[in-house]
C-alpha cells in the first residue's frame, strides 16, 4: 500500500521504560533531557509531514507536539482515539499552532466530534470499534502525509510493529535505570512471542548529542 515512511522516535531509560510507573506522564523522564537531546528529538519534528501519539500520551502527557528547539515547520498532529475522547482542552486542538487530524471510529459520538471540529482540528474515521492503521495509512498519504513520525506511546508503538508498517526507529538514550514490572516499555503489546515473528532491525548509526546516547535503527524487510 501507498504509506507513509514511518519513523518511530522514543526516549527510553537504560532498562527501556517510558515512564516512571504506568500512568505517569513520560514528562517527568523527559525532563531528565539536556537540550542538546531535545534538538535532535526537535530536528526530526521539523522534517517530517506529520506527528502520532495515542489519545491517552494526550491524556497523560497534554504535549503541543510543535517545533521549538529548532527553526522548521510544525508537522500535522495526528492523534488516533477510537472514541473521540480527547479532552477539549488539549494543546493539540489548538490549531492556531500546527493542524491536527483527529482519528476515530465509527462508534465515536456524533456530539463529541462536532466539539472537536468547533476547536478547528479535522476528524478521518478509519474503522469500526477500533483505529485501523492498515485504512489510516494510505488516507494520510492521499493528505499529503509522505512522512511520519510516531512518539509513542507503547500501545501505539505495538500496533506500528506488529503491522510491520514502521521503517526506522530511533532512540534517546535516557543515562538512568527505572526498574518496575509493569512500567511501559518502548513497545508494549502481546508481543510476538515466537522467534519466527521478530521484527528485526539493522543499526545505522550512534552518537552522543549531549549526555545522552542516540541509536538510529533501520528495519530489515
Amino acid at each position: 500500500m501507498e504509506r507513509p515512511y514511518v519513523v518511530v522516535v522514543s526516549e527510553v531509560s537504560i532498562d527501556g521504560k517510558l515512564t516512571l510507573y504506568r500512568g505517569a506522564s513520560s514528562k517527568e523522564l523527559m525532563s531528565l533531557m539536556d537540550e542538546e537531546a531535545y534538538r535532535y528529538l526537535h530536528e526530526i519534528r521539523a522534517k517530517v509531514d506529520g506527528i502520532m501519539v495515542g489519545c491517552e500520551t494526550v491524556r497523560t502527557d497534554n504535549p503541543s507536539l510543535t517545533v521549538r528547539y529548532v527553526k522548521g515547520k510544525n508537522p500535522t498532529r495526528i492523534i488516533p482515539c477510537s472514541t473521540a475522547n480527547v479532552p477539549l482542552d488539549a494543546n493539540v486542538l489548538n490549531t492556531e499552532d500546527a493542524p491536527t487530524i483527529i482519528v476515530t471510529t465509527e462508534r465515536a459520538p456524533q456530539e463529541r466530534l462536532e466539539k472537536i471540529k468547533d476547536r478547528g482540528a479535522q476528524i478521518i474515521v478509519a474503522g469500526d470499534e477500533l483505529v485501523d492503521f492498515d485504512r489510516l495509512l494510505p488516507m494520510l498519504y492521499e493528505r499529503g502525509i509522505r512522512s511520519l513520525m510516531v512518539e509513542g506511546g507503547a500501545s501505539i508503538n505495538w500496533e506500528f510493529i506488529r503491522r510491520r508498517i514502521v521503517d526506522e526507529i530511533r532512540i534517546i538514550h535516557m543515562p538512568v535505570i527505572v526498574g518496575g514490572e509493569n512500567v511501559p516499555t518502548l513497545v508494549g503489546g502481546e508481543g510476538f512471542k515466537k522467534l519466527k515473528n521478530l521484527l528485526h532491525l539493522r543499526l545505522r548509526s550512534h552518537f552522543v548529542r549531549g549526555n545522552h546516547l542516540i541509536t538510529e535503527w533501520e528495519v530489515v524487510r
